[in-house]
């Protein structure tokens, strides 16, 4: 399960960090020295990066997931209405949907908040417990717990539900089936799915259990928000945030996520340095994602060492999500959402300093991309598993981590 593997990946990226946090004897602390042209350079970069980049899109998916919530609320009325519609149900979807992209396109950074708050396993652990799942939604307390949306509600969520039944991928079945949006009728019916078997689930508990996760996922989506932009976040989320007592501030310190790498190598910033800052953003982002959709998301399942350790099964997107993922390498590379370099930006200073390097760059994340955007195009990766498309995303995505490493290190040298 993706949980176990990525304690694994955060522990390496923890070191990472860990080592940014620390002067080295080669690597001298810059606060109160005269920055060169290259460090000027980079905290340059870094500020296109956080303010254009993870801002944005953290706010997005906080935006998102708030709108999800509300949708979800607003259906699980509906249906003991009588009044809910097919056409509730696919505004869910595609609210869902850019969601689940903003989230996707987040995780080339989440070395920060998302690691030392436990946000990423929280919300995104699959696969999912269905047998879990069935037992819980067949509880009549389970239900009344999370029912009280103006109670306890979403805390029952959060503190009761167990992660492989949260967060996007609980949602996720509720709404989806077989890679199509869930239909009203089959909501008004029994739960059919093989887990749920003798259980007479109906729309009703499902939808109970949706909405009360979608808070959950609201929530931590705030916490994220919150914890980089810090009193730049809208207040209500800000409010909602402290309600839930979420910390939001990096350990030892009283800078958001946001501040913290803006001040590197100031007092209270435990970044030390900004070449520290560029390894940072490639190796302990760009490169941990990499190696976790190559050997993990796809290749899980393709080399037949877990077939059913699938990203979305339910609504057969895995291949969105993986295109989502190395988009997020292109923005963090490129300092904005964009294919296009912004001049304050890594790549572009790849291209100033080692031209030959940032152009090798480029052809890898270029052939990643192009080798997920035939695999989109083709059968969705839930269904093929072993599928030539796979074979050639891993090893597109393997080479541009590797290159994504030659760059760090030359940064880190010269």
């Amino acid at each position: 399960m993706k949980k176990i593997f990525k304690y694994a990946l955060l522990f390496a990226a923890a070191f990472t960090m860990s080592a940014s946090f620390c002067s080295c004897g080669d690597d001298d602390d810059d606060e109160g020295q005269e920055l060169t042209e290259k460090e000027l350079a980079m905290k340059d970069i870094t500020a296109q990066y956080v303010e254009n980049v993870i801002y944005p899109i953290y706010s997005s998916l906080a935006s998102q997931t708030d709108d999800l919530y509300n949708k979800l609320v607003s259906a699980k009325a509906k249906y003991r209405a009588g009044s809910i519609t097919q056409s509730d149900i696919d505004q869910i979807c595609t609210t869902f949907l850019n969601a689940r992209s903003a989230w996707e396109s987040s995780e080339a950074f989440l070395y920060g908040a998302a690691t030392d708050f436990g946000i990423d396993p929280h919300i995104d652990t699959w696969p999912l417990d269905r047998v879990a799942l069935a037992k819980a939604l067949s509880n009549k307390e389970v239900i009344e717990d999370l029912d009280d949306l103006d109670g306890d509600g979403i805390d029952n969520a959060r503190l009761n539900v167990g992660e492989q039944q949260l967060g996007f991928h609980g949602i996720e079945f509720i709404i989806f089936r077989d890679g199509k949006n869930r239909t009203v009728s089959a909501l008004k019916g029994v739960e059919t799915d093989e887990a749920f078997a003798g259980r007479n689930i109906t729309g009703e508990e499902e939808l109970v259990f949706a909405a009360a996760v979608a808070g959950d996922l609201r929530d931590k989506c705030f916490q994220l928000e919150v914890s980089w932009l810090g009193d730049n976040a809208p207040k209500a989320h800000r409010d909602r945030v402290e309600e839930c007592e979420f910390n939001t501030t990096v350990v030892g310190s009283d800078f958001s996520y946001g501040e913290n790498m803006l001040n590197a190598t100031q007092l209270g910033s435990t970044m030390t340095t900004w070449r520290r800052v560029m390894s940072t953003i490639l190796v302990a982002g760009c490169s941990n994602i990499c190696a976790e959709v190559a050997g993990q998301k796809i290749g899980q399942a393709y080399l037949g060492t877990d077939l059913d350790y699938i990203e979305s099964p339910y609504s057969q997107k895995s291949y969105f999500d993986f295109f989502d993922n190395i988009s997020s390498i292109q923005y963090s590379l490129n300092g904005q959402q964009s294919s296009q370099p912004h001049a304050n930006s890594i790549m572009a200073y790849l291209q100033k300093y080692n031209s030959s390097m940032a152009s090798e760059l480029k052809a890898k994340l270029d052939a990643a991309l192009n080798a997920l955007t035939k695999a989109k195009a083709g059968t969705p990766f839930v269904l093929e598993p072993h599928s030539a498309n796979a074979k050639a995303a891993m090893d597109a995505i393997n080479e541009l981590d590797d290159a994504l490493n030659e760059a760090s290190s030359w940064i880190a040298a010269n």
